[in-house]
């Protein structure tokens, strides 16, 4: 049986953003730059994740 990956974040992730964002960086660092194909997969996993820890900028007045 085949499995679509899912691209929604699990709503039980507590981290912030400040903390995906070092697993981001830890991915790059240990990639040496280039993404296989299994790392771009948990890197746009770990984008959407940051993104919805991120907090919303503020509005102009």
């Amino acid at each position: 049986m085949l499995h679509s990956m899912s691209t929604t974040v699990e709503p039980s992730s507590e981290r912030s953003a400040a903390e995906v964002n070092e697993e981001i960086r830890a991915l790059w660092l240990r990639s040496g730059g280039t993404l296989s194909v299994e790392q771009r997969e948990e890197y746009q996993r770990l984008v959407l994740e940051w993104a919805a820890a991120a907090p919303e900028p503020a509005k102009a007045a």
